[in-house]
């Protein structure tokens, strides 16, 4: 499915959950959404998805419960598990890559924002390796620093004010001019199956909210 219409998808149906008081929804939503992962996803992933999620969903419980107001509790702990499960749909088969792509090629969205976004993205491995060299070379010199230090967003800073110069300098080399029409190595396209995979699931929820 289009990345860009698949996530209209999931902030449609995010938002009828989150605005309606249906746990039967809740729990269609996460069963379906459980059954997709099941297929397309890792047990590992899956697991951890449910395990994390449980801490914060038995607190959510307990709290109204002792209120006296354990329904709500109910319609809360499912919903929590509903939004959960359903960006995880979307995150197992959908990279930042294929969305910026999508929005760039079909949605019209400027080729440095995309291109941006996707840089950004790509910066994250090498953003958590620079903190963690920070912190080390602070440490032999016997000085911690912790994630409320001034001087570690300091340095992370001058950090990333270095790679956005190669990041340009990167896309430059790439012959990147903004505004000239581009080629793309991988095309994504709106089929007529996206369309009516959209429409279908947004009936289905109506349907269930209905019924």
């Amino acid at each position: 499915m289009n990345p860009v219409l698949k996530l209209l998808m999931m902030l449609v149906i995010a938002l009828e959950i989150s605005f309606t008081t249906s746990v039967r929804l809740n729990i269609v939503i996460f069963v379906v959404s459980l059954i997709y992962l099941i297929f397309f996803s890792s047990i590992k992933r899956i697991l951890y998805l449910l395990f994390v999620t449980l801490i914060p969903a038995t607190g959510i419980f307990f709290a109204q419960k002792i209120n006296g107001d354990y329904q709500y509790g109910i319609l809360l702990v499912t919903r929590l598990y509903a939004f959960v499960t359903l960006g995880g749909t979307y995150t197992c088969k959908t990279t930042i890559q294929d969305l910026a792509g999508s929005l760039e090629q079909n949605f019209n969205v400027p080729s440095k924002f995309a291109y941006g976004v996707m840089g950004a993205f790509n910066l994250i491995d090498t953003i958590k390796q620079e903190i963690a060299d920070i912190k080390l070379a602070a440490k032999m010199r016997n000085i911690h620093l912790s994630y409320l230090s001034p001087t570690l967003y300091f340095k992370s800073i001058l950090a990333a004010m270095n790679w956005s110069t190669l990041l340009a300098q990167g896309m430059n080399s790439h012959l990147f001019v903004e505004g000239n029409k581009r080629t793309h190595f991988k095309k994504i396209t709106i089929k007529l199956s996206d369309y009516l995979i959209l429409f279908t699931v947004i009936i289905a929820v109506q349907i269930i909210l209905i019924f």
